[in-house]
């Protein structure tokens, strides 16, 4: 189908694929949840009246993320234009009530209710989320990958929070492994040589799901947790999101403009081979997992110290990146000439 509507991905020096590449990956994706969900929906699965709604919602704000996606792939659709759409399908999923209400007091005992600024509160925050996703996109299996390893962590988070009701548990729990169980489907064709591309229609729509299913599942209690933990979570996607603001802005360059400088960009740039830069970041995504579901258990005193501590490795680690890599180029080459020794 996208070789029929022109809906293509053609190289270009600030991307690492040769040849031409079909990307309209995220309508398979799109496809496999929404259909299971209405399926569930269908056989009457308990779970409490707004939830429901809610769950409503996150189908609709679905839909129009990956139409939005699919025009660009197909169309190829201005920067602002696409965040015209995100904007649209994040305020959209406020009418059936998706919202981040209250917000905690890190440091301290108290919440803050957000009234008025609930709604453009939740809504920065699904289009950061979306657009931490999408940039991410840039190595075969990057995105599905780590959005399959934060949709799972997710899944964990709530088991050991339980947030909401146990039926309302339930289906959260759920609805992230199905999340993760279509993504890993399409994961498999994904995966460096990679025979489709997820498109904006794919990752736009991963990035809505775990940004919305993050404030459906985890915001709804004022706990140091809620704020967190999503943040832990999509900790890679985010910074780099961060990183790519902040270096755009120092340069007077517009933040929508794209470059080749994230951190996957990077570990080409050092020597590492496109599957190695994948399962590296994939490394790191797993142990910001297993620190999120840590933050869950943690108290508010252990949460803030483990913060810190992820935050200080977090530094040293990006000052050492190259001899890291060095490091790991170093043993790659090593285990070569040793496979080539016994052949």
């Amino acid at each position: 189908m996208a070789f029929r509507v022109g809906a293509l991905d053609s190289p270009d020096p600030r991307k690492v694929h040769q040849g031409v590449m079909p990307r309209l990956g995220g309508l398979a994706v799109y496809a496999s949840f929404v259909v299971a969900v209405l399926v569930a929906l269908s056989a009457g699965i308990k779970m409490s009246p707004e939830l429901q709604e809610e769950l409503w919602g996150l189908l609709a704000g679905a839909t129009l993320i990956t139409a939005v996606g699919v025009l660009d792939d197909v169309y190829g659709l201005s920067a602002w234009a696409k965040l015209a759409g995100q904007v649209a399908a994040a305020v959209s999923v406020l009418h059936w009530g998706i919202l981040v209400k209250i917000v905690s007091n890190p440091f301290g005992p108290g919440e803050m209710h957000l009234g008025a600024l609930a709604a453009p509160m939740t809504v920065v925050w699904l289009v950061a989320v979306v657009n931490a996703v999408n940039l991410i996109d840039g190595l075969d299996g990057l995105a599905s990958g780590t959005s399959v390893i934060a949709a799972v962590t997710m899944a964990v988070v709530i088991l050991v929070v339980r947030p909401n009701s146990p039926t309302d548990d339930f289906v959260m729990v759920t609805l992230a492994l199905t999340m993760a169980a279509a993504t890993t489907g399409f994961w498999k064709y994904n995966f460096h040589p990679a025979r489709i591309f997820l498109g904006d229609s794919g990752s736009m729509l991963l990035g809505f799901l775990l940004g919305t299913m993050a404030v459906m599942g985890l915001a709804k209690q004022a706990t140091t947790v809620s704020v967190m933990v999503p943040m832990v979570i999509l900790g890679i996607p985010l910074a780099d999101t961060v990183s790519a603001v902040i270096r755009r802005c120092s340069r007077h360059r517009s933040i929508l403009a794209p470059d080749r400088e994230h951190l996957h960009h990077r570990l080409l740039d050092l020597g590492l081979s496109h599957r190695q830069a994948v399962l590296a970041i994939y490394g790191v995504d797993v142990v910001l997992g297993g620190s999120a579901v840590l933050l869950a258990v943690a108290t508010q005193a252990q949460a803030l110290l483990l913060v810190a501590a992820m935050a200080a490795t977090g530094v040293l680690t990006v000052n050492k990146l190259e001899p890291i890599v060095q490091l790991l180029r170093t043993n790659h080459l090593a285990k070569e000439v040793r496979r080539s020794r016994g052949a």
